[in-house]
């Protein structure tokens, strides 16, 4: 696997790519447990952080809304469904828990979605950022609170 920094509107990002797809997008302060990686090799010319980063200087310059690079996410078959429902979610909406648990075919399981999308180890480009409270309260986020904020608003002034 290969990584590199990326800086980007929102703190700098720790790209993480496989032979196959983007592995993860992690935050400055991403405790090392809620994603594990195992050892990478810093390798900014990777074709496949090459395409992230280009992609994600495309969103943050409000012009791609839907991103492509492919993805390798590692997790269980119910984190992964939790994640692939994330990337459902169009650019500048937003829904519940509850919503994305009923978008999954498992209406009852909103404590188990909440907690695969803080497992979430793709950010951004696997948007759980998009994913509020039942109240419209902003709720949990590893990139945190603020930062959950600005990506909202920055999707809202498309």
């Amino acid at each position: 696997m290969h990584h590199c920094a990326y800086p980007s509107p929102v703190g700098t990002l720790m790209l993480v790519a496989s032979e196959v797809g983007i592995r993860a997008v992690l935050w400055e302060d991403d405790p090392q447990k809620r994603v594990r990686l195992g050892q990478t090799l810093e390798q900014r010319t990777h074709p496949m952080l090459i395409h992230a980063m280009r992609e994600l200087d495309e969103y943050f310059a409000r012009t791609r809304t839907v991103f492509t690079v492919p993805l390798d996410p590692i997790g269980t078959d119910f984190q992964k469904r939790a994640w692939d429902a994330l990337t459902m979610i169009p650019y500048g909406e937003t829904r519940s828990y509850a919503q994305q648990a009923q978008m999954m075919g498992h209406p009852k399981a909103v404590r188990a979605v909440g907690a695969a999308n803080g497992k979430n180890p793709i950010s951004i480009i696997v948007p759980c950022h998009r994913v509020i409270g039942a109240n419209g309260t902003l709720t949990g986020f590893a990139g945190g609170l603020a930062v959950k904020s600005t990506l909202l608003q920055h999707e809202a002034m498309r």
